[in-house]
């Protein structure tokens, strides 16, 4: 390996001020706040639904500060990977408590917001916090691809679904090799990912970092906790969107995505903010294409048993999203570089398509 590519896979290790820090361990007592308000106080949804997200910026810090310090022994491919897999966590859960609720349009609208706001939102605001740095072009762009073509293997599905019932049994049936298609290409991709980063990443050998066991101890219990207080704030934020007249798909595609995925965001934000934008980068992206062919698949899968069966027939508009957000990243990023005004670009972007999804309404 060159110093150059040692430089660009070093993790180094940075501490935020110490008040800062004694803040956001003591906020952590948030979340069994917001336990004892839902099981015990029942002080109605609104201020729920305000304490349950307050909760999960502490975690957000959590999540991120434990997968640098993992990194820290994996390298940044792997790092990267890794919160992506935690990240993902509360949004499988969401995701399932939702078929069980009967909700099947806010479970696909909710995997179209978390890959889109991830590729365009995360990351936009990951390269406004660090400003110019260096990106692995080459995991990165990969990975876009993996989006696009788990949008092209939707179509199987989506197409039929364009007129008729788009949640009749025959297209969830129709979606069960749709989704091992899916997740053979995935295994297979990240296999290949995985591989490639053992090989130019290494560790930073920072001696002030956690325990990889540690640190993988901490992304459990955060992600867990996370996984709650989601489930929380989502059954909340229904009747804060009713209120505020906002149709089922912008609930599920803006709102209950960006929140499913808060801590997740917020990791990638902290790391960027700590100067390793490189990693920030394989966070937003990996975790994209982590939804797009582990998560979708994986609850269509799961929906058989949970009931009712989940047919992955999206909209014209969701699969418009997915797709082109991620052919624009690929087009910013192609130079592997990072730059302040191109992550202010994205998150522009962003915000004219949640534009377009409250236009567009409920199917």
């Amino acid at each position: 390996m060159s110093p150059q590519s040692k430089r660009t896979a070093s993790i180094t290790l940075t501490t935020l001020p110490r008040v800062g820090r004694k803040i956001l361990w003591a906020s952590l007592a948030l979340t069994p706040a917001t336990l004892l308000v839902d099981f015990a106080l029942h002080l109605g949804k609104t201020p729920l639904f305000a304490l349950a997200a307050a909760s999960l910026v502490p975690l957000a810090w959590l999540i991120g500060e434990a997968t640098e310090h993992a990194a820290a022994h994996t390298g940044a491919g792997v790092g990267g990977f890794l919160n992506a897999s935690f990240g993902n966590a509360p949004e499988l859960i969401i995701a399932l408590l939702a078929i069980a609720g009967g909700l099947p349009d806010v479970v696909r609208g909710s995997i179209t917001g978390s890959i889109v706001s991830n590729i365009l939102l995360v990351l936009g605001v990951a390269l406004v916090a660090k400003g110019d740095g260096e990106l692995d072009r080459t995991s990165l762009l990969g990975q876009l691809a993996l989006v696009v073509v788990a949008v092209l293997v939707f179509l199987v599905v989506a197409v039929p679904g364009f007129h008729g019932d788009p949640n009749r049994h025959s297209l969830a049936v129709l979606g069960i090799p749709v989704a091992a298609v899916l997740l053979l290409i995935y295994v297979g991709a990240m296999v290949r990912s995985l591989r490639r980063h053992r090989r130019i990443d290494s560790g930073s050998g920072d001696e002030s970092a956690w325990s990889l066991p540690v640190a993988l101890g901490a992304l459990t219990v955060a992600t867990v906790a996370t996984a709650i207080v989601s489930e929380i704030l989502v059954h909340s934020l229904h009747s804060f969107a009713d209120a505020a007249g906002f149709s089922e798909f912008f609930v599920a595609a803006v709102i209950v995505a960006i929140v499913g995925n808060a801590a997740e965001h917020g990791g990638a934000v902290v790391i960027a903010r700590r100067g390793n934008v490189r990693l920030a980068s394989e966070i937003a992206i990996s975790s994209s294409a982590q939804v797009a062919l582990l998560v979708a698949p994986v609850v269509a899968l799961a929906s058989f048993v949970v009931r009712p069966p989940l047919a992955l027939s999206f909209r014209p508009i969701e699969l418009a999203a997915m797709g082109c957000a991620a052919v624009f990243v690929a087009f910013v990023i192609r130079d592997g570089k990072s730059r302040r005004w191109e992550g202010v670009l994205l998150v522009a972007v962003f915000v004219a398509v949640a534009g377009a999804f409250w236009a567009a309404g409920d199917r």
